[in-house]
């Protein structure tokens, strides 16, 4: 079994601050983490590892500190690691991403699973995971919280807003993953000393067969034109009335603001 883990290093949310003229993330001294659902991706893949004797590549698109993201990856247990890295691809939206991520595996080769995180803090959109499947023309399920082999099929149990489901697929498939699926392993001694000697295998435009066209900002239909911060609520009114009183005076105060 072969599987490959698209992994994002991405700001730490925590301390991550808005610039109030440029409306930008503020990058500077803020450190960078992998993206939290993508590790629990990587653990599902390494838990298979564990389990069937699975081979696990790691890959990311990134500059070249996302290097210390694949790092990590490897000291976890992951066997290989591969970065996409090249001026072409700044300024990349999630199209732009899938597609560059997409010709990458191509190029990797046979695989049976793809998993990532569902989606990315730093962009909370949930697309890059289904476009790279769509791009690949395989299967996807997403939501993922928990995966079961039998034989030669998967059953994935998919998380939905009231509930779950049970879905049966074959490989080749892509699943993205949900913090409900696992609890992610921390990185191993004995893994840590040999990633050290480990090669992370670099991929630029020119190795991934997608025209530049479609890479970068010229390959990114759509735009952010401005970021900011949460404003904060102002204070709440308590209700000191019976409950039939309170429950119309609430109500009023909803119609007033068009909430209901």
């Amino acid at each position: 079994m072969k599987i490959i883990v698209c992994l994002k290093q991405v700001p730490d949310t925590t301390a991550v601050r808005i610039d109030p003229k440029t409306g930008t993330l503020i990058r500077e001294g803020v450190p960078s983490i992998i993206n939290p659902e993508d590790k629990h991706a990587l653990e599902e893949a390494l838990v298979l590892k564990d389990n069937y004797g699975a081979t696990v590549t790691v890959i990311s698109m990134g500059p070249p500190q996302a290097k210390d993201a694949l790092r990590e990856a490897l000291a976890m247990g992951a066997d290989e690691a591969i970065l996409i890295t090249d001026r072409a691809f700044a300024g990349a939206d999630t199209l732009a991403t899938s597609k560059a991520l997409a010709g990458a595996i191509r190029k990797i080769g046979e695989y049976d699973i793809i998993f990532g995180g569902r989606q990315a803090i730093d962009g909370d959109t949930a697309q890059v995971g289904p476009e790279i499947a769509e791009h690949l023309d395989i299967p996807q399920v997403t939501y993922v919280q928990e995966v079961k082999i039998e034989g030669e099929d998967l059953y994935i149990n998919r998380a939905l807003e009231d509930g779950y489901e049970i879905i049966n697929v074959k490989a080749p498939v892509l699943l993205t993953a949900i913090k409900e699926l696992n609890a992610p392993r921390y990185m191993h001694a004995r893994y840590i000393f040999e990633s050290a000697n480990k090669e992370i295998k670099i991929m630029t435009a020119d190795d991934i067969d997608v025209d530049k066209a479609e890479l970068g900002l010229s390959g990114s239909p759509t735009k952010v034109k401005k970021s900011m911060t949460k404003e904060a609520k102002g204070q709440g009114e308590v209700v000191n009335k019976p409950v039939s009183e309170a429950v119309s005076y609430v109500l009023k105060k909803m119609k007033e603001k068009h909430y209901i």
